[in-house]
């Protein structure tokens, strides 16, 4: 099982982007396969992960993942082949719906039939790509537009890598059959690795929908992770960002880390930590979330378990982990990738 790094949403900003490169770097030195940058409302992950792909030589670039909400889908394929260009065949390329908070609230596009338009977004990206001229006409998406004076582009230039891999983010069970039916990869984020195994039932109900293997379908799970010899001070590093996901991520009423919780069993803990973020903030939320559910959800103890939280990732059959980092300081980030590449190597 090889190892991801994911750098968040922040990108560079988040302790300076000097700082964030020599993390990529010592994540590339250490034999990590891939860094992978998010979005949510604020810095652009295409744009940091060309800037990366400058400064690195061997690493895979991956988006983890662009909002199909926030870019057509033409858009989302100029700049994964802009990218795979300029790192040399680096890229991976990352998709996700997100939420109706951020799709209707920050892009003003409605929240609706979001798997449809995705499998849309996603033939469109393909066509692309593949340099083939791009007309289309689904149920989300169609191009040319209709009665126009529109005619079907093909893409002036192309990615290095062909095909170029596309993943999908997906949680629930009907988003999970879509990644094995049009993906090239599935990223489940905070699943636990019994959570990976039930969904990969899913997962190849979809690839067998797709006359393929589900052996075809790269399974990456994105975690927070911490090492340290003392487990609690562990967990309390990697609780503020899970209360935030739990608690505050999306609205009262759709949030899916929430309903994931409440899938494994921690409904209760789930609704007080929601119910505590919007009423107290992200203290109070802390607060709601039991040692047990963080131990679900994040890649995080003393060495020992997280060795063995490694091997049953890799035998729930993981072939990449992505790993997000809540150490405090940048050299305490550095050492946790050494840690993390040690014990994932035993």
């Amino acid at each position: 099982m090889r190892l991801g790094f994911s750098i968040g949403t922040l990108g560079p900003v988040a302790a300076g982007h000097e700082a964030q490169l020599r993390l990529v770097r010592e994540a590339e030195r250490l034999g990590f396969d891939s860094v992978w940058a998010s979005e949510g409302y604020g810095v652009d992950p295409a744009a940091t992960l060309a800037w990366l792909a400058a400064g690195t030589e061997r690493i895979g670039l991956g988006s983890g993942v662009l909002q199909v909400s926030a870019r057509a889908a033409v858009a989302a394929a100029m700049s994964a082949a802009t990218i795979d260009r300029l790192s040399g065949g680096r890229f991976l390329l990352g998709l996700g719906a997100s939420g109706p908070q951020v799709a209707e609230g920050w892009h003003g596009r409605r929240y609706e039939r979001p798997l449809a338009h995705l499998r849309d977004y996603v033939a469109v990206v393909r066509t692309a790509l593949e340099g083939r001229p791009v007309a289309h006409d689904g149920p989300e998406i169609v191009l040319p537009l209709p009665g126009g004076e529109g005619k079907a582009l093909t893409m002036t230039v192309g990615p290095v890598r062909q095909p170029l891999p596309v993943h999908l983010a997906a949680m629930g069970p009907k988003a999970v059959e879509l990644a094995g039916e049009v993906a090239d990869g599935w990223l489940p984020i905070h699943f636990p690795p019994d959570h990976v195994a039930e969904m990969s039932v899913r997962l190849a109900a979809g690839a067998a929908r797709a006359g393929r293997p589900v052996a075809a379908v790269e399974v990456s799970p994105m975690v927070m992770a911490m090492v340290d010899d003392d487990a609690d001070y562990a967990r309390d590093m990697v609780r503020p960002m899970l209360a935030l996901y739990v608690g505050g991520m999306g609205s009262r009423g759709v949030n899916f880390y929430n309903r994931l919780a409440g899938r494994l069993g921690f409904g209760a803990a789930a609704a007080r930590a929601q119910a505590a973020y919007f009423e107290g903030g992200l203290g109070a939320a802390m607060e709601e979330l039991p040692d047990e559910l963080v131990d679900a959800l994040c890649l995080c103890g003393e060495p020992g378990r997280v060795r063995e939280r490694l091997a049953a990732y890799r035998k729930v059959g993981a072939t990449r982990l992505i790993v997000g980092l809540n150490a405090p300081t940048v050299e305490d980030r550095l050492e946790q990738l050494g840690w993390l590449a040690e014990l994932n190597g035993d």
